[in-house]
Formats: structure tokens, sequence, C-alpha cells
């Protein structure tokens, strides 16, 4: 497949999958998530590769979400999937591929982004990191592993009040609630992830695939849930409502959802 929104590079037995979209905070589009589930399922199954890397190019943002400038053409509406771009096939893709998936972040992991960093296996981050969801304030919301899985990971009550209140929290704080395996110096981030890449390859790579499987088997019902909340959301994203939250981001003026509610 021919990249233009993300890059690859093998090295040492890991692989690192770099979304490249400085311009727009690493935001992903229809194309990005098809490039996604497509580096995924080529490298992840790749017998000399015992890690991805999941990181995000320059040092703004590791991925700011969904690309609310592209809802056109290729973006939503304009791809496979059942809201218009196949983000929950890369969700699949990420927990399915039988290595971990380390993610590395640097500047801002917002809605999509602090998903793919919930789902990833493990999640070092520099001290720049920020984290949080923006759904309710964006007429989004992401019904499966951004929500379900995230509760397991931090909490029920942590979890709703990232999604309620649309908060930021910082390295320090997410790591604290059990989001973040480690935080590191923003210096100090491209080497630590070599580090722990280098005792992940080293260790026997059909245990950690069996283990990975285990882990995954307790929460895989949630896939179920999130497959019946896509659904859901295609149809929410047909609303007026929904529409309103697009329309204020692009006019930079706070939401009205009310006055659109159905």
């Amino acid at each position: 497949m021919d990249y233009q929104d993300i890059r690859t590079q093998v090295e040492d037995g890991v692989a690192t999958i770099t979304l490249d979209r400085p311009d727009v905070m690493n935001a992903f589009r229809a194309r990005t998530c098809e490039e996604l589930v497509h580096a995924f399922g080529t490298l992840g199954y790749d017998r000399d590769i015992g890690a991805i890397v999941l990181t995000g190019a320059g040092e703004r943002a590791f991925c700011t979400g969904g690309d609310q400038s592209d809802h056109e053409g290729s973006g939503y509406g304009g791809s496979r999937g059942v809201i218009g771009m196949p983000i929950d096939e890369v969700h699949t893709a990420m927990r399915d591929v039988p290595v971990p998936v380390v993610a590395k972040v640097r500047g801002y992991a917002i809605g999509g982004g602090n998903v793919l960093a919930t789902i990833c296996d493990l999640t070092l981050a520099a001290e720049s990191a920020v984290f949080g969801q923006v759904g309710p304030r964006m007429g989004s919301v992401d019904p499966g592993f951004g929500t379900a899985y995230l509760a397991r990971v931090v909490g029920e009550k942590k979890a709703r009040e990232m999604w309620y209140l649309c908060r930021r929290y910082s390295a320090k704080e997410a790591c604290e609630m059990g989001l973040v395996n480690h935080v590191v110096p923003d210096d100090e981030l491209d080497a630590t992830v070599a580090e722990w890449c280098a005792e992940l390859v080293a260790r026997s790579p059909t245990a950690i695939a069996l283990a990975k499987r285990s882990f995954n088997a307790d929460s895989e019902s949630i896939r179920g849930i999130g497959s019946l909340g896509f659904q859901a959301l295609a149809l929410y994203y047909g609303t007026e409502e929904s529409a309103e939250g697009g329309a204020a981001f692009r006019e930079k003026r706070p939401p009205d959802f009310r006055a659109k509610r159905s």
C-alpha cells in the first residue's frame, strides 16, 4: 500500500508506525485509518517483529482524533466503515496483532488519540503529554473500546469524568490514574521506549502472544458493544445536534447542542 498519512520503520525487531499529519496535529481521516489497518496487519504478523510502536510526527501531538476539516470525500462518509472511516477496524487490528503495541506519546493525545493510547498494550509518555476526551463537546463519542475499555483501565468513575466533563489531564495525572505506564522527560522518551521494546523483543513471542490473547479475551465483549454502538453513532452523526459540534468548532464558537436537539 502506498502510504500517505503514516510512516513505517523497522529496526532491531521493533516496528514503528508514525501518524504523519503534523499540520493537523496528527488527526486521522478515512485514508489514515485504512493505512493503519494495513500497516498493523502487515507488520503485526511478521515473525521477526516483537513489538510495534505507535506515535505521532512532531512535538505537538500524538493524535487529536478525527480530522474535523475532512468530513467530505475521503473523510466521514467517503470510506468503508459504519461511520465513513474504519476507526473501529483500527482498534480491532491493534488488539488482534499478537505482538505488544506501545504508544509513544508527546503532546496531545486527545479524543480519538486518547482512545488509541488507551487501546495500546503499553503507553509511555513524555512530560509534555496531555490526555483527554472531547466527544460530548464536539457532537461525537466512542461507543466501544474508548468508553467501556477505558473504564477497565482507569476505573468507572474516572472514565465517566473524562467523557462527561471533557477535561484535560497531564502525563503525571494520566499515570496516576493508570492510563499511562511511565512518564519521562521529553528528551528521554525515545530512549525509554527503545529500552522497553528491547525487553519485549527478548521475551518469548509465543508466551507474549498467549498473554495478549488472554488479556483480550476478558474484554472481548466490548467489540460487540462497539459494533452496536457504531451503528447508533452513524445515526447520531446524521442529526443537527451532532453537526452543531463540528460547525461550532470550525466557526470557533461555543456549541448550542440543546437548540439543535430533535
